[in-house]
């Protein structure tokens, strides 16, 4: 088969972005992750004041990501969310088709488009959750073809509204995840490449700056009006955004956890065998001839990479859907390697059709695991067991932040933290979590879902005084996991069905 006749069709970007959307529907069907179950649980209790922006639960995204999760809960729960993160990864399909085609040819367009679509369906990275790498990637999409177009425009009066849009996209995709600034890096280095090696003039790039800035200003001053508006101290929604990041980042650079190693050692794995490492590889061997050919172009995806890249490295987390950002420029980098002539072209399209070719195996492999039932849920499972065993009105927190068994099991937490980060950064002895368990709102359930030893945390002791002291064993989870019910509490035993 030529897989060049193959992909070199009209119908290839439309069909690559169907099949994207489709591939991503067996997910839907997968039970919710903790991140997914933990935004929803903040957005069911929203109720924002003056030191707090969510009220009752703490987590560190920006208002607008948890708007769309209540949206997406009013029109469907977790289902609805990942239709919308299916419709995001067909639409960067597109995208990618597009700026291919506005860059270099509509050829150059189909294999990034195809590249993406392997990409974006890859069990190797994520086929499930819908997060805010995923939901944001057409408004970086977006950014891109704004300011692309924006360069390429007949006027400088549709310049100026092309740069503006690109800045509203770009700041957009900072409200569903507050440190994707691909699409303004892009559009903010290319304007001045524009400039210095042509076509743009300096008033064009005057304008193309100032529109950049202005649309840039409009989701911010929508923010900040709507904190004002319901009373959130300025101080507060930056440091939920952004302040909490860099305590956090703190608490992971002092941990002795050995999981963030292994994450990006999982996670490297991982960028090979998508083609991720083989992509960025093959731009960087060939710089120089992009340099000759789009420079302007080549020196903006270039500095998109390595502010992305770097992002993720200081991140210290390393989950596998922090490479759904690098998915836009590495749709640049493929439309630059096709548009070569000769053997870079040749060896681009050769890493595409292997990319294709994981993917279509790991969704494969993925989807006979999951209908053989090997991959396990025992996180719902655990919560569904307690959800059976409650009677209305009981609470249930979680020791280790599994927000997913939280949601499982249809409780309320009375502690503010879903997740672990949030818990180690704002709570790091367990002070308030033991008051908690030995006050009058003390829930009726508690998980320890890891050692209470984890991190080694000054509060561990007192935290399992306060568990002996106010909690009897109540049942134990798939993995172990110790379960507690309030001393003078009547309820069936749990029995999950791990």
């Amino acid at each position: 088969m030529r897989w060049g006749a193959v992909v070199d069709n009209r119908w290839t970007v439309p069909v690559a972005a169907t099949l994207t959307f489709l591939l991503r529907v067996p997910g839907m069907t997968r039970p919710v992750r903790p991140d997914e179950a933990g935004w929803f649980l903040v957005a069911r209790t929203w109720d924002p004041s003056a030191d707090s922006v969510y009220g009752p639960h703490f987590v560190d995204r920006p208002p607008s990501l948890i708007g769309l999760v209540d949206l997406a809960d009013h029109l469907g729960g977790p289902v609805a969310l990942r239709v919308l993160g299916a419709v995001a990864a067909a639409a960067m399909v597109l995208l990618a088709g597009r700026i291919g085609r506005l860059v270099a040819s509509d050829t150059a367009g189909r294999w990034s488009a195809v590249t993406v679509a392997a990409l974006l369906t890859s069990p190797l990275i994520d086929p499930v959750a819908a997060k805010g790498e995923l939901l944001a990637l057409p408004l970086l999409g977006l950014a891109m073809l704004g300011a692309l177009a924006s360069v390429r425009a007949a006027t400088d009066a549709r310049a100026a509204v092309l740069a503006f849009a690109a800045g509203v996209s770009g700041a957009a995709a900072l409200g569903l995840k507050q440190n994707l600034v691909g699409g303004l890096v892009f559009a903010a280095v290319f304007f001045v490449c524009a400039f210095r090696w042509g076509p743009s003039g300096a008033r064009r790039l005057g304008l193309q700056i100032v529109s950049l800035v202005g649309g840039f200003a409009v989701p911010v001053v929508a923010t900040v009006t709507w904190a004002i508006a319901a009373g959130v101290r300025l101080s507060e929604l930056w440091y939920t955004v952004y302040g909490f990041r860099s305590d956090a980042a703190d608490v992971l650079a002092h941990s002795t956890s050995t999981k963030p190693a292994e994450r990006i050692a999982l996670l490297v794995a991982i960028a090979l065998g998508a083609g991720v490492v083989a992509i960025l590889g093959g731009f960087v061997v060939h710089f120089p001839e992009h340099w000759a050919a789009e420079r302007p172009v080549a020196v903006a995806t270039g500095a998109v990479l390595v502010v992305e890249i770097g992002g993720l490295v200081v991140s210290g987390s390393y989950w596998r859907d922090y490479l759904f950002p690098l998915v836009p420029p590495l749709a640049l980098c493929v439309v630059l390697l096709v548009s070569r002539e000769g053997p870079a072209a040749r060896r681009m399209r050769a890493v595409s059709v292997l990319s294709v070719v994981s993917a279509a195996v790991a969704m494969v492999v993925w989807l006979a695991l999951e209908l053989a039932g090997a991959i396990g849920y025992t996180e719902v499972a655990a919560g569904h067991a307690i959800e059976e065993a409650a009677e209305p009105g009981d609470t249930l927190t979680v020791f280790g932040g599994r927000a997913d068994v939280q949601y499982a099991s249809g409780l309320d937490s009375p502690y503010p933290h879903l997740w672990s980060l949030p818990m180690r950064t704002l709570d790091p002895e367990y002070a308030d979590l033991v008051a908690l368990l030995e006050g009058p709102d003390a829930p009726t359930w508690f998980v320890t879902w890891i050692p209470l030893t984890s991190w080694q945390a000054p509060g561990a002791d007192d935290l399992a005084r306060a568990i002996e002291e106010n909690y009897e064993r109540h049942g134990t989870g798939c993995d172990d996991n110790a379960v507690y019910l309030l001393k003078g509490v009547e309820r069936p035993p749990i029995d999950p069905d791990c």
